[in-house]
């Protein structure tokens, strides 16, 4: 059982099982966001559903600590592969053949999705779930604060088109990390072989795929909208 924490395939394996968590969350994560497109109500309801309830905060801790995991792995096996590769890391001048740009640079990546997702607890969550747990309900009625609005957030965040290139930004990169990590983390559980390592693959660039137009889209709505007051767009 120790092995599993010291030895480098244990740290990865780890890593793996808490980046498949993440990407499951991000599906739903996702899934949830788009119900704004349709429904602000909808979406209202949902934020409502998931507030301050001992289950939304059960749920957040395990995300949390799946999260900070992942990260604090990322971070060891990243430190570990420099040390074990010494200087030799600064004579390769060329990508090696058949590595994809985003394997080379996943720390990198990995270091862009965590400043985002910082900014994005600090104008979601801090503004949602945590009021709702720092406040009372009157206490939240006083200062005219509304954690369960997130429709609102989403509108007010993503009329901003600085805010609208930073997220995007963080879209694509957060694109190109999963491209490489999903199929990597099942390669390291042990689906690595001929006939299943290109469909895993093409299975991690579509869920990839799909999991950026997503939220994208969300982005994008929101912002066209913006330029449509009164519903007359210019």
């Amino acid at each position: 059982m120790s092995n599993l924490f010291t030895s480098s395939i244990g740290k990865k394996l780890i890593m793996s099982i808490t980046g498949l968590f993440l990407v499951l969350f991000l599906l739903f994560h996702m899934c949830m966001n788009l119900v704004a497109i349709f429904s602000q109500e909808a979406y209202n309801m949902i934020c409502a559903f998931l507030g301050a309830n001992w289950y939304a905060l059960a749920a957040t801790v395990v995300l949390a600590a799946g999260a900070v995991i992942h990260i604090i792995y990322a971070f060891i096996l990243t430190i570990l592969n420099r040390r074990a590769r010494g200087k030799q890391r600064y004579a390769v001048e060329a990508t090696p053949k058949g590595v994809e740009w985003a394997s080379q640079n996943m720390f990198v990546l990995g270091l862009i999705i965590v400043v985002g997702l910082v900014l994005h607890l600090w104008n979601f969550w801090y503004n949602m779930q945590f009021v709702e747990l720092a406040y009372s309900h009157a206490e939240i009625e006083a200062l005219g604060l509304e954690p369960t609005n997130g429709a609102a957030l989403i509108a007010g965040l993503f009329s901003n088109p600085v805010y609208c290139i930073v997220y995007l930004v963080w879209l694509a990169a957060l694109w190109f990390h999963l491209t490489h990590g999903f199929w990597s983390a099942f390669q390291t559980i042990g689906w690595d072989n001929q006939i299943w390592r290109p469909r895993v693959m093409c299975i991690s660039n579509i869920v990839a795929t799909i999991i950026f137009l997503g939220f994208a889209a969300v982005v994008v709505y929101f912002y066209a909208i913006s330029l449509c007051p009164g519903g007359v767009c210019y």
